[in-house]
């Protein structure tokens, strides 16, 4: 297990290079983290010997890179009879931040072949000249933040090209107490004329081309702003006679959607998280009071055996037991819920001194996250806000709740132990601001930015015609008043079209509010209410417009 030394080492004072943000802690008190540690330390037993030993290994160069390229659609550029057709449309689509940070992956993947059977291919031969340089001297002038103050979060222009500008220019720091939630910066994402995407409105096939466009515009973040994105080998799962704890994601999923189908979190999740929130979440010290560690290992062992039997009693199970249960979740997953390949990535996001921009990477980062990991955290995240909301009875604030879950997300017993001699204090505290900042702006992390949707719809365009339909299905008109004129179905709802008349003015909620006129039953829809129709049209006139009563119906493109 990633061990972090005891409470008693944290004498040494942090590096004279650390950062304000990470100085302003000092006064804090890390004691529900250590007590954490100590805890999980406890709980243990002999479970390092079986973890795997390759688990979290870090990738050499030219291994990282190639692996990246492949994670990021782009492997065929690695040979040289390789089909370009799809990194064709693929690099169309980057910017030239993006294009970059691409062309330096395949540049270091060159020096590092010794033996060159096949020439790499050069994304310029297929994309175009590539200004690839980015500037060595990183040169930010530092102005203070104006803690609570609302501010923009513009996601219409790649984070990376934001980056590039400001960085011969200025950033904002918020030198602030942690411990306090309603210091922090609000931001507000501007809402255009084509609304707001949440994860969750895009189909499942275009939610697929999302990870792979992120992991392009994090790597060209971290290039822009000077920091190396590390990456761990995915962890290599050891099979379990386990049904709940020690067992991935994916087969706990497998396993319950054959009970509930469309389960996207694990039953035994919910559970625990339901049981907490109605029972636990006025209980003082919840989550940070540690329940006894014999009935936690005894609790275990009955679930395992009666949980999916509907025998397993919750209400004679303490609070204080059921939050050890739920940590112990989360700790027993045989990858840890932020991955073994992007843990470090997470860890290091502290290291950006921008808040904005630390919350642009962690955006990013979420986003690239395999599907069952990301709802599994939302999940958790959502009932951590839960829990600070009742803090005048719990006691349990933004901090206090960050400092206890950070261990738990953070140490993972098959990843090795590699901290700094030093920097114990440093990444302590950075993780549990990290946890603190999935906690508190986690309805912003959740969307999915408009850049990365423009993407997605060039990459739809160019690709396939699936959005060309005939004129049966869509019908517009000029008329004399310079009014569209749309025939929308309301898949088996409505046995005749629904006509609007589409001007500058005319949003999906229009539509929604003709559209229940014609019948009793409220339809549901993943567009934005506030998304104005005539612009979506001019960028999308060959899409198909459907109102559907189904939550989860793809996202008009």
């Amino acid at each position: 297990m990633s061990q972090l030394p005891p409470k008693s080492l944290l004498a040494s004072p942090v590096s004279e290079g650390t950062n304000s943000r990470v100085e302003s802690l000092d006064n804090l008190s890390m004691d529900s983290f250590w007590l954490e540690v100590e805890n999980i330390k406890q709980s243990t037993e002999v479970e390092q010997e079986e973890c795997s030993g390759n688990a979290g290994q870090g990738l050499q160069e030219g291994e990282a890179e190639a692996e990246w390229l492949q994670d990021a659609g782009l492997s065929d550029l690695l040979g040289d009879c390789a089909s370009e057709n799809d990194n064709i449309v693929l690099l169309s689509t980057l910017t030239k931040t993006q294009a970059a940070a691409v062309q330096r992956r395949l540049d270091t993947y060159s020096r590092s072949r010794r033996r060159n059977k096949h020439a790499v291919r050069d994304v310029r031969d297929i994309f175009g000249v590539v200004n690839s340089e980015v500037s060595e001297t990183q040169d930010y002038s530092c102005t203070v933040r104006n803690p609570g103050k609302e501010e923009m979060f513009n996601m219409d222009v790649a984070y990376s090209e934001q980056a590039a500008v400001l960085l011969k220019g200025s950033f904002l720091s918020e030198p602030r107490k942690l411990k306090d939630g309603n210091a922090l910066t609000k931001f507000k994402i501007p809402k255009g004329r084509l609304g707001v995407t949440r994860i969750g409105d895009l189909s499942a096939q275009d939610m697929k081309k999302i990870p792979t466009l992120a992991l392009i515009e994090l790597t060209a973040l971290c290039d822009i702003l000077g920091f190396e994105l590390k990456r761990n080998k995915a962890a290599k799962l050891k099979t379990t006679d386990k049904r709940l704890f020690g067992v991935p994601l994916n087969t706990l999923l497998e396993n319950d959607q054959k009970l509930l189908p469309n389960t996207k979190v694990p039953l035994i999740l919910q559970a625990l998280l339901s049981c907490l929130e109605k029972r636990g979440l006025e209980t003082e010290g919840i989550l940070r009071v540690s329940g006894s560690q014999t009935r936690i290992k005894s609790l275990e062992q009955k679930l395992e055996r009666d949980f999916y039997t509907g025998l397993f009693h919750w209400d004679a199970v303490h609070q204080n037991d059921v939050s050890g249960l739920l940590k112990r979740f989360i700790r027993e997953l045989p990858a840890p819920l932020l991955t073994a390949e992007y843990l470090p990535a997470f860890a290091a996001v502290q290291n950006i001194p921008d808040l904005k921009q630390r919350l642009q990477a962690l955006n990013l980062l979420i986003l690239i996250l395999p599907e069952p990991n990301r709802n599994t955290l939302k999940a958790l995240l959502e009932f951590l806000s839960k829990v600070v909301a009742r803090e005048n009875n719990n006691k349990m604030n933004l901090w206090n709740v960050s400092t206890v879950m950070a261990p738990n997300l953070f140490m993972h017993k098959g990843l090795p132990d590699k901290i700094p001699e030093g920097k114990e204090k440093q990444l302590a505290e950075g993780a549990a601001d990290v946890v603190r900042m999935m906690i508190h702006y986690q309805d912003l992390l959740w969307t999915v930015s408009s850049f990365l949707v423009a993407q997605v719809r060039k990459l739809n365009e160019s690709n396939s015609k699936r959005y060309q339909f005939c004129d049966k299905r869509i019908k517009h008109f000029l008329s004399l008043s310079t009014f569209f004129f749309f025939a929308f179905h309301a898949s088996l709802l409505l046995k005749d079209p629904l006509e609007v008349h589409l001007n500058n003015a005319t949003r999906v909620a229009d539509v929604l509010r003709q559209f229940q006129k014609n019948m009793c039953q409220r339809g549901e829809h993943c567009l934005d209410p506030d998304t104005y129709l005539l612009d979506l049209y001019h960028i999308n006139p060959h899409a198909e417009w459907i109102i559907k009563q189904n939550p989860s119906y793809p996202r008009v493109f």
